[in-house]
């Protein structure tokens, strides 16, 4: 049971949920950059949530399918067709053996998932199928999808066609953004000015937005506390000695472009990090194009914590829809 790459697309590769507990050793968490529309697609098809599917960046890839299937894509606005008929998104449909699954261009959005019954059945490694393209690790040979791949699937569970997301519960990408920001560990190494700017400026995403981290431009410049620079650490007043960079962690450079560094990025590094995107909003940026606005609000530990029992309770209202 498999299917075979006709056109990859702009950049698909295969994932799932990621795997975590490797941070220590330098191996990303990886796996979808919307975790929330993977776990969608997964459940439309009848499979478990946290089940290999397809991450297409921008532009979808065109598949060619030996056996019959269904098929969901959640995410990114990017309008499925099955031997050109077009389908619903967030909606399960059927795809039969010897059809073709192609896509038209993007309307919204930047990442869209596709879960096919049964799961793409890649081999593991290091308990999850997601790509890590840098390291060569997991997917489909730890590499994006190519022209003659054929990708196995697992066996599938049977599942109601036509079955749907609820609008309400689904995410649609717009062109403006809040993110939430809990302030870290070296926010007090800039002037109280830097951090007044930092939430009060508009930023846009620049073209540099990829696994690894989101770059943004437009704020004004980040401005340090004069101080002597330690042991270890480079003459740049952005430089630290070495430290972790936890998920979602927001490192300036120079102090000039924030990154937010996202599900591939590297563990630990010499760059000051002023605070964290919220968990809750991680999602939205792997959908964010370049130039949309964002402003970053600054949130407390509460108020943080509050935003993820509010997604948690939005992904319990998912599983219940689809159950």
């Amino acid at each position: 049971m498999a299917f075979k790459v006709l056109n990859p697309g702009l950049l698909t590769t295969v994932q799932d949920l990621g795997r975590p507990g490797y941070f220590h050793l330098g191996i990303p968490v990886s796996g979808a950059m919307d975790r929330y529309a993977l776990r969608a697609a997964n459940l439309l098809v009848g499979n478990p949530e946290g089940a290999a599917a397809l991450e297409a960046v921008f532009m979808g890839p065109k598949l060619e399918f030996e056996v019959d299937a269904t098929v969901a894509v959640t995410g990114a606005d990017l309008p499925a067709r099955v031997d050109g008929e077009p389908h619903p998104a967030w909606t399960a449909f059927p795809v039969r053996a010897g059809q073709t699954l192609s896509f038209d261009y993007l309307k919204g959005g930047a990442r869209a998932y596709i879960a096919i019954s049964g799961g793409i059945d890649t081999p593991p490694a290091l308990g999850s199928r997601s790509t890590y393209i840098i390291g060569a690790l997991g997917g489909y040979h730890g590499r994006a999808l190519a022209v003659g791949d054929v990708l196995p699937l697992g066996a599938p569970h049977a599942v109601q066609h036509g079955t749907e997301v609820p609008a309400d519960l689904r995410r649609t990408p717009g062109h403006s953004a809040e993110l939430r920001v809990l302030p870290g560990l070296y926010w007090r190494l800039m002037t109280e000015e830097a951090g007044g700017n930092f939430f009060a400026d508009e930023w846009k995403v620049a073209p540099e937005a990829d696994r690894m981290g989101y770059r943004f431009r437009g704020g004004r410049p980040i401005t340090f506390k004069p101080r002597e620079q330690p042991f270890g650490a480079g003459s740049d007043p952005s430089n630290i000695v070495d430290a972790c960079y936890s998920y979602g962690s927001i490192q300036v450079p120079g102090g000039s472009e924030p990154i937010v560094l996202h599900r591939d990025a590297v563990s630990g590094g010499g760059y000051f990090t002023l605070g964290a995107v919220v968990s809750a909003d991680m999602d939205l940026i792997g959908q964010m194009q370049p130039n949309t606005r964002v402003r970053f609000v600054k949130v407390d530990m509460e108020q943080a914590l509050a935003a993820r029992a509010a997604e948690a309770q939005r992904l319990a209202r998912l599983r219940e829809a689809l159950s």
